[in-house]
């Protein structure tokens, strides 16, 4: 089993939550819960690793709080 970290975000105008894999190209989704979400993106996931090894475009680091004055 192998695990990768998603970003998710809940789109105001279209009520759903979004959700994709930062650095893996194609790995992107949306659901109306976010267990839904969840479920899509592993589908997505899978089929990318059908076509071989992904090669990540970056690797995800974290998130940051940046303030502005």
């Amino acid at each position: 089993m192998r695990t990768f970290t998603a970003v998710i975000e809940h789109c105001a105008d279209t009520g759903l939550y979004v959700g994709y894999v930062p650095g893996l190209p194609g790995a992107h989704s949306q659901g109306e819960t976010v267990d839904e979400l969840r479920h899509n993106l592993s589908e997505v996931i899978s089929m990318l690793l059908e076509d071989g090894e992904p090669i990540h475009e970056s690797e995800f680091v974290g998130t940051e709080q940046v303030s502005v004055d």
